[in-house]
C-alpha cells in the first residue's frame, strides 16, 4: 500500500539534500579552456562566471576577433564541465533518497 507519510518524509529529506547541494555548487571552481590555454575561464557549480584570464599575446587589436571567439569557446567549457559536475553532485547529494530511475532529473523538483 501507498504510504503518503513516507513519501513526504522523503520529500523533506531531498529538499535538505538539494540545499546542501546547492550549497557546495556555490562554492565549487570549474576551468574551461580554449587556445591551448591561452584563454581560461572560471565558473562556479551555478556555471556563474567566477574569473577569466588571457594571456598578454591576445591582447593586441589583431587578435581582439581571435580572443573574443576564444573567450566565448573557453566559457562555453568551463559552463558543460559545471553543468556535469553539478548533474553528479546532485546524484550523489540524492542517493538512495529517490528511486534509480532512468531519466529522473531531481533538480526537475526545484527544491
Amino acid at each position: 500500500m501507498f504510504d503518503m507519510m513516507k513519501m513526504m518524509g522523503k520529500l523533506g529529506e531531498l529538499k535538505d539534500k538539494m540545499n546542501e547541494a546547492r550549497e557546495k555548487l556555490e562554492q565549487l571552481r570549474i576551468t574551461g579552456e580554449s587556445g591551448a590555454g591561452m584563454v581560461k575561464a572560471t565558473v562556479n557549480g551555478n556555471k556563474k562566471l567566477m574569473g577569466l584570464e588571457i594571456d598578454p599575446s591576445l591582447l593586441s587589436p589583431q587578435e581582439a576577433v581571435m580572443l573574443r571567439d576564444l573567450i566565448v569557446a573557453a566559457v562555453n567549457d568551463a559552463q558543460a564541465k559545471a553543468e556535469q559536475t553539478a548533474a553528479e553532485e546532485l546524484k550523489n547529494n540524492t542517493a538512495g533518497i529517490l528511486p534509480n530511475i532512468p531519466g529522473l532529473n531531481p533538480g526537475a523538483f526545484g527544491f
